[in-house]
């Protein structure tokens, strides 16, 4: 980051200028825009894998030296994906406008609609990983505004037992309450989540399990605990490693692990042994969100869910600064914050 950036990936507006390459939108359109900017030409467009997109990112060369391949441009989401300036402001820039936003033409509220930018995709590309058909017991780390989608998605797609899991029990209330989880687990109040996941699924182990926090996981205990802390102060390790861990050993024999919260970096004592004895599968990447936007809408308008369900606090633009501040704290049972200039 640097000093200026205009943060905000997940926004939606009103048109008040297109360029010359945009024939598909006009001044007043009401739009929801992509996170990931995608041109709609290159091999990855063409095969809908747009958070890969090949043209879209001009800092290309750091996300090679950190990743092996650049990613896609992305809006308001650091330096290292192009530094565009994102949607927390008054006015934002679209590149490729002929690609990414989606018109909404109804007269659904703006909440409704406003998370097919990121965090519905998100998570319905997190359920979607898991090849659910139907009767599948599906694990999700983390109930963030991420996670209750990957839920709720979960749900919709088939899932028999949809298990929640995070530490903060006024979020494992919306999972239940609202997203529709048939089972969570506090990990305040359950020392050994894997056993406790094997125990729900009949010994077996969840045939999928979901990833939802990322790389700030919340830190583990005992001596793996102090190893990290130290490789963390130390800048030898920059991703914490507790979720994706317990991720792949809860995971039954031939399993999936869906990976959809960020990781950044680098992580130690991953349990590659487990991972490839188990046979496991494990997918993940940024959402593709321009695949998804039209079938997420549909359901939508057909009233199979309202995404507005995560959110608690709507604030003016210029309280940012404290919505950043309750959300980081978890003050207030704060799930989601809408911005509003």
């Amino acid at each position: 980051m640097k000093r200026g950036d205009i943060l905000g990936h997940e926004f939606m507006g009103e048109v008040v200028e297109t360029g010359r390459g945009v024939g598909n939108l006009k001044i007043g359109d009401r739009v929801v825009v992509p996170f990931p900017i995608a041109c709609g030409n290159c091999w990855s467009c063409q095969h809908e894998l747009y958070s890969v997109c090949e043209n879209s990112n001009p800092n290309a060369g750091i996300a090679e030296k950190m990743f092996g391949h650049p990613t896609a441009g992305i809006f308001g989401y650091s330096h290292i994906t192009g530094g565009y300036a994102g949607g927390q402001a008054e006015y934002a820039r679209v590149p490729y406008a002929d690609v990414g936003p989606l018109k909404i033409e109804d007269d659904l509220q703006d909440e409704q609609v406003l998370f097919l930018s990121d965090i519905f995709p998100t998570g319905f590309m997190g359920a979607d990983l898991c090849d659910i058909t139907g009767g599948e017991v599906i694990a999700v780390f983390g109930a963030g505004p991420v996670g209750q989608f990957a839920i709720a998605s979960a749900v919709m797609l088939g899932a028999e037992q949809v298990i929640a899991i995070d530490h903060l029990q006024y979020r494992l209330d919306m999972a239940s309450n609202k997203a529709g989880a048939t089972a969570t687990i506090n990990l305040t109040e359950e020392p050994d989540v894997v056993e406790a996941l094997k125990e729900m699924s009949g010994g077996r182990g969840p045939d999928a399990v979901i990833d939802c926090v990322g790389m700030e996981a919340s830190d583990s205990h005992g001596v793996l605990h102090a190893a990290e802390r130290v490789k963390q102060a130390t800048r030898s390790e920059t991703d914490r490693g507790p979720v994706l861990r317990d991720a792949i050993l809860a995971c039954r024999p031939a399993g999936i692990v869906s990976v959809i919260g960020v990781y950044g970096g680098l992580m130690d004592k991953f349990p590659t042994g487990a991972f490839m004895n188990k046979g496991l599968q494990l997918r993940t990447g940024q959402c593709h969100v321009q695949k998804y936007l039209k079938p997420l809408y549909q359901r939508i308008r057909d009233g199979q869910i309202d995404p507005s369900f995560v959110v608690t606090h709507r604030l003016g633009l210029d309280m940012a600064p404290n919505g950043y501040e309750t959300f980081k704290h978890k003050q207030d049972e704060c799930v989601k914050v809408v911005l509003k200039p």
